[in-house]
């Protein structure tokens, strides 16, 4: 912890410390703004070298958070959340190298038309200078956030939860060296070293130093960061997501992405929360899907319709479902299920309940799936695919700095060119305007 952060017991202290963090990490940025597409290259693929080197290092830090969080009685979600297992590490160091591999978006020039004046006007790709990351749990997130950042031209100053600080700082760590190996400064990638939480008010109102915040956790802190930002903030609030199975539809497939969607994994925010059957399959379907999550103890709170067709399961779980339940991201193994009459009725459910992250159809009708991909209301809509794709790793974006449910520039995972913006270019040969 650095000296700064140490010191940052009073208002005062935790005020300057965030201060020169954001005075650094502005620096820096101007210097990542005009970096060589080699350097930042370089550096990434510094970084997955270290990932797998350092991984006994990495396993000892993380085991430190582990232990303290499950005495803390930390919910099991979250402590799913906090884990960086082998895998998890491979997976952020290929995204180091897919990354690596990517072409350079900074200095495209795009769009470029001659006007009746003589003058050529285009767009040109840039950075957004510096960005703010706020997240819980998750330390693979520290080395998504600090890819990112490198290969678009960005600094970043990070702040993850207090229950990670151990694994963030040792991560942190490593993309400072592989910085500094490539020539590229060492606070383009900033963590925030003290767990006062009053940083974050800092950060979060230092327009001077941070041109945008990006949130990602819980609703309540990023409904906080919305409420109380100076600065753009790049956010989703929930991930309510939906499958529906259509009239038309290859029930083997259905329950073979449906039970993906929902049971691969329960923590993301990518994972199904909410089933939609029509009327015309729920005798044929719901029997079938109700045994695979009995089977996996997953607790399912349907409507009456629904519950009909699930009291023949042995030994399943159910709950009649209560308004709230159709808007509740669980994050856990619960899903709500509704019978709908049709896919009208799926859609304005979807629209009306859903929170706009991902929803999928399962059908064999090509016009219900093009109807479905045009009218839901969502940052991806899937036809005939698990809802857990909805990720910047799978969608070839070599990682995502998070996924968003705005309407900006930036919407669903957002990678490289979610942190960047176009600027106006005009190419002339001394014209004026008459």
């Amino acid at each position: 912890m650095s000296t700064a952060a140490a010191a940052a017991g009073s208002a005062p202290d935790l005020a300057a410390y965030m201060h020169t963090l954001g005075e650094a990490a502005r620096a820096a940025s101007r210097l990542m703004a005009t970096a060589p597409t080699a350097a930042k290259n370089a550096a990434l693929l510094a970084l997955a070298r270290r990932l797998r080197n350092e991984g006994a290092a990495l396993a000892l830090a993380n085991a430190r958070d582990l232990q303290a969080a499950e005495a803390a009685g930390l919910a099991a979600p979250l402590l799913d959340r906090l884990r960086l297992t082998p895998a998890v590490i491979a997976t952020v160091a290929e995204g180091c190298e897919q990354i690596a591999a990517m072409p350079d978006p900074i200095g495209e020039i795009t769009g470029v038309k001659r006007r009746p004046s003589g003058i050529s006007v285009g767009q040109m790709r840039v950075p957004l200078g510096v960005f703010g990351m706020i997240y819980e749990s998750r330390p693979n997130v520290t080395i998504e956030a600090a890819s990112l950042a490198i290969k678009s031209g960005n600094a970043c100053i990070l702040r993850g939860g207090s229950e990670a600080l151990h694994a963030n700082q040792a991560l942190a760590a490593l993309v400072a060296e592989s910085l500094a190996e490539a020539g590229l400064p060492r606070h383009a990638v900033q963590l925030i070293a003290t767990t006062d939480r009053a940083a974050v008010g800092h950060l979060i109102t230092m327009p001077e130093h941070v041109d945008v915040i990006i949130p990602r956790g819980g609703k309540g802190l990023i409904e906080r960061i919305a409420t109380e930002a100076r600065v753009p903030v790049i956010k989703h609030l929930d991930g309510n997501c939906h499958c529906y199975v259509d009239a038309e539809v290859d029930l083997d497939l259905a329950l073979t992405v449906v039970d993906n969607a929902k049971t691969q994994k329960y923590s993301p925010c990518n994972a199904t929360e909410s089933l939609l059957v029509h009327a015309a399959q729920a005798a044929a379907f719901l029997p079938r899907i109700g045994a695979v999550f009995a089977a996996k103890d997953v607790e399912m709170r349907g409507c009456a319709a629904a519950l009909e067709q699930l009291a023949q399961v042995r030994g399943a779980r159910l709950l009649e479902a209560s308004e709230a339940d159709w808007a509740t991201e669980y994050l856990a193994p619960i899903i709500s299920i509704k019978v709908v009459g049709s896919l009208d009725e799926a859609i304005v459910h979807i629209n009306r309940y859903g929170s706009h992250h991902t929803d999928a159809i399962l059908t064999t009708s090509h016009p219900n799936a093009m109807r479905f991909l045009r009218e839901v209301d969502s940052a991806s809509v899937m036809v005939n695919a698990s809802t857990r794709f909805a990720d910047g790793f799978e969608y070839g974006l070599g990682a995502e700095i998070g996924i968003s449910t705005d309407k900006f520039h930036a919407r669903g995972p957002v990678g490289l060119e979610g942190l960047t913006s176009m600027k106006w270019v005009v190419l002339g040969q001394g014209e004026v305007r008459g």
